[in-house]
């Protein structure tokens, strides 16, 4: 008798600023088993272990290294794009991945649990042509949650990780 092999569980690059979290690996850990719960593999950033005898540069180059392949290796990627280090603007590394993705093809989504649209969450006074943060830039009014590429690069979930992944087992259904 031949045992039929199993489909493949589709393969999830986990792409976020978690990775800076102070419990990263152990939220790595809940997000790859929350992955698995919606069947799907997920691949987080930590999973694999950065080389110690590497200098500062040559571990970044090495980080580089092994994200660029996952994704590679990944059919989606799924992000973090909540604000990160000020309003409006998620990770830029993350911003990296999603394009990255993009350019290969892959599926992308995201999630946020930032309220609203990206000209509602940025300071910004009124000016003649827009509004104007408060570094002098316009700020992007196109009711999207995101600046644009990220916005129509990815399915952009309102809510938490479990959300996206909720979201986006219904949306592989359909």
């Amino acid at each position: 008798m031949t045992l039929a092999a199993s489909p493949r569980r589709p393969r999830i690059y986990l792409a976020g600023f978690d990775v800076f979290r102070l419990d990263a690996v152990e939220h790595g850990a809940r997000l790859v088993a929350a992955c698995a719960e919606h069947g799907f593999e997920g691949v987080y950033p930590l999973d694999t272990q950065v080389p110690a005898d590497l200098d500062g540069p040559r571990q970044a180059a090495w980080i580089y290294r092994a994200n660029i392949d996952a994704i590679r290796g990944a059919d989606i990627v799924m992000a973090n794009v909540d604000d990160f280090r000020g309003p409006g603007e998620p990770d830029s590394g993350t911003a990296f991945e999603i394009g990255f993705a993009a350019a290969l093809g892959k599926e992308i989504w995201a999630y946020t649990q930032d309220p609203g649209t990206l000209i509602e969450r940025v300071p910004a006074q009124s000016g003649p042509q827009g509004r104007v943060c408060e570094r002098g830039f316009l700020v992007e009014d196109f009711g999207l949650p995101k600046n644009l590429m990220i916005a129509c690069a990815a399915r952009i979930v309102q809510g938490d990780a479990h959300a996206c992944l909720d979201a986006l087992a219904r949306g592989r259904l359909d």
